[in-house]
């Protein structure tokens, strides 16, 4: 990766730690599921307003948001999170966080540039792929009919 690559990736992380997306308690909320990562400390609630199935097409992200503290991987991460998400329905959230999961775990970025591979370099620190990844496993426990607390320790990352 070129060090001109690497420093746009890096400020993409740093502005949505420092300006992070969609963040705090959404009150129209229908879904809500808190991810805790007991490894560092990290903890990340997601808030989704699920529109409804209508004619047979699946249920679709109308808004997200999210809340909690922990180091600027998990912060960016669940900020860019909510704003990849949005409008998705639950397949493709998951097919997204298999791309993303890749990247953060291989360090290897799909060619065309893309905010989530500001992300590849987290796999050379292996401790932070539970950070990077917690935000992701809360929303895809908030798109289940009955969300439960996750935990980084349940998932292998």
């Amino acid at each position: 990766m070129s060090a001109d690559l690497t420093e746009l990736y890096q400020q993409v992380i740093l502005d949505h730690n420092k300006r992070p997306r969609n963040r705090g308690k959404l009150p129209t909320a229908n879904r809500v599921a808190h991810g805790d990562n007991p490894t560092c400390g990290d903890q990340c609630s997601v808030y989704l307003r699920l529109e409804p199935s209508t004619s047979g097409t699946p249920a679709r992200i109308a808004e997200i948001s999210f809340d909690g503290s922990g180091c600027a991987i998990s912060q960016a991460s669940a900020s860019l999170m909510t704003t990849q998400v949005k409008g998705k329905t639950a397949p493709e959230v998951e097919a997204l966080y298999k791309n993303f999961h890749d990247i953060v775990t291989t360090g290897n970025a799909p060619e065309e540039i893309s905010d989530l591979a500001a992300f590849a370099g987290v796999h050379a620190f292996p401790a932070r792929i539970k950070c990077a990844t917690l935000g992701w496993h809360a929303a895809i426990e908030a798109l289940k009919a009955e969300p439960h607390e996750t935990t980084t320790e349940s998932h292998t990352d």
